[in-house]
């Protein structure tokens, strides 16, 4: 299956796993942006519309991810978002979006811990814009 003209935008102040989800994701046809900062997100957010975004949670503010979930659904409510986050295991709190209220106030369509393998990610994905395995 390919990917391409899907854009993905990859946002984590983590430059490590941005290089390597940039990678993964480009082999695997997408066309990726990255951003290591919620600012520089917001920039290209401004004149820019993913087909996908990924977003750590945790970057120059505690709730970086989730201002640029809220942010990006407002501008364009179509455009899947996954939280991709180590926040259960850094600060021991945990969250879900398991619930409509949760869905609500975390503006995201997909919740990963950091360390899911990205073919998992890859896959939820897929799901999101309609494309599954053939």
């Amino acid at each position: 299956m390919t990917n391409n003209n899907i854009d993905l935008l990859i946002v984590d102040d983590d430059r490590d796993i941005l290089f390597q989800s940039k990678v993964f994701f480009e082999k695997s046809g997408y066309s990726v942006v990255t951003a290591d900062s919620q600012q520089e997100a917001q920039m290209y957010l401004e004149t820019e519309k993913p087909d996908v975004a990924i977003f750590d949670l945790m970057m120059e503010n505690d709730d970086s991810g989730f201002i640029l979930s809220y942010l990006l659904k407002r501008k364009y409510p179509e455009v899947p978002v996954i939280i991709l986050t180590a926040v259960a295991s850094e600060t021991g709190v945990a969250f879900s979006l398991g619930s409509p209220s949760e869905r609500e106030w975390i503006k995201a369509d997909a919740y990963f811990e950091k360390g899911t393998e990205l073919k998992a990610i890859d896959t939820q994905i897929r799901k999101f814009l309609g494309k599954t395995d053939e």
